[in-house]
């Protein structure tokens, strides 16, 4: 399949993004006590630093799925593509559960197994690989149906004790859920919200061609559309989001609060503004191949290798940072704690980009290097799977 350099470029600015959440979330001074988006608590600074970050999981998502139909298309084998969607779905899930979950919670006893984007995206490709026969706009209605209504889910008339009500509600909404011996499960992106995105974007796949000027038509009326859409609802404060919008203490904290949708699970309003902002990124790059594009392109060629890795480098910094600042191994709790002592450690917001800044530059030659390894060793089928 030859690579779509927008496709690569959105993916890889969102792997770049996606560090800044990460070295926040284990590594900042309130990250552990405090919400970034609790309005009663944040600071506008603060609160972007969370909320830019949205972006990176319905890219990821809807971008996979995009990609899938692309490998669909170039292989023109139906069971060949489903045969490597299946098989590339169960292997994210191992991942998941083996170096991503251990690469964020260094704790060799895994008393904590979480379930995140990597294995919602392997549970998609297992789905979609059934799905390869029905027709492309049937899959993206499905899609389309489901980002519109799952926030229904709460609302089905069975009993919260119910058989019913504990196997589906996992599918559809955030849990915790004990495991015995002490080890708890959690659900972080349950599979059917985040499904709706990739179906809808294995279906918008078809729109990724060599027509330049009609892709960016295309991509410029669904994100103004999408956007608008979100305003519209996100206004109306009805339907979209559990959470509405409230005036807050003055207007700025007023806006905030009306972007501050809902991510787990993704809701309506957190889809059509997201993926709007998507849309309208790949148009205004379709067809621009200049240095900092390249530059970006280097980390979306090999999204999966930069997310395994890149734990293993902010992870161990943790660790510098925690004896740095006088602590004992015997002040470690891990866990939702990522290792860090329960209060007094931490670094200030402005040293967390420092730190993001270093972490996406030293990613860079890992990166490329394993871009090129794979660019010449295409015989190696196994490459396709990291």
């Amino acid at each position: 399949m030859k690579r779509i350099q927008s496709i690569d470029f959105m993916r890889g600015l969102v792997m770049i993004i996606m560090a800044l959440d990460h070295v926040r979330d284990l590594m900042h001074t309130t990250s552990i006590t405090q919400l970034p988006t609790n309005l009663n608590t944040t600071t506008p600074v603060l609160f972007f630093t969370r909320w830019v970050t949205y972006l990176c999981a319905p890219v990821f998502v809807f971008l996979s799925g995009a990609a899938a139909f692309l490998s669909m298309k170039g292989k023109n084998d139906i069971s060949a593509t489903g045969k490597f969607l299946l098989t590339r779905g169960i292997w994210l899930i191992v991942l998941e559960f083996t170096l991503v979950n251990f690469g964020l919670w260094f704790d060799v006893h895994f008393g904590l197994f979480i379930f995140e984007v990597i294995a919602t995206i392997g549970v998609g490709f297992i789905i979609l690989s059934l799905l390869l026969r029905v027709r492309t706009n049937v899959t993206g209605i499905i899609g389309i149906s489901i980002i519109c209504l799952h926030n229904l889910a709460p609302l089905a008339p069975f009993a919260e004790t119910s058989l019913v009500k504990k196997i589906l509600m996992p599918l559809f909404a955030p849990g915790v859920y004990p495991l015995g011996g002490g080890r708890l499960f959690f659900m972080s992106y349950p599979p059917i919200p985040w499904l709706g995105i990739m179906l809808v974007g294995f279906a918008a796949g078809k729109y990724f061609g060599p027509d330049i000027p009609r892709q960016r038509s295309l991509l410029v009326k669904a994100g103004l559309t999408a956007v608008g859409l979100f305003v519209l609802l996100r206004f109306v404060n009805v339907y979209g989001d559990p959470v509405p919008w409230s005036h807050q203490k003055n207007g700025l904290f007023t806006f905030l609060s009306f972007i501050n949708v809902t991510k787990y699970p993704p809701s309506l309003q957190f889809c059509l503004l997201f993926l709007g902002i998507m849309f309208l990124i790949l148009a205004a790059v379709q067809g621009i191949k200049n240095r900092f594009t390249e530059y970006v392109s280097v980390y979306g060629k090999v999204p999966l290798f930069y997310f395994l890795v890149h734990w293993y480098i902010i992870h161990p910094l943790v660790f510098v940072m925690i004896f740095m600042q006088g602590f004992k191994s015997r002040d470690m709790v891990f866990g939702f704690n990522f290792g860090r002592p329960k209060s007094g450690s931490g670094l200030p917001l402005w040293a967390i980009y420092w730190v993001w800044a270093c972490i996406v530059l030293i990613m860079y030659p890992l990166c490329k290097w394993y871009g090129q390894y794979k660019e010449k060793h295409k015989e190696k089928k196994w490459l396709r799977y990291l």
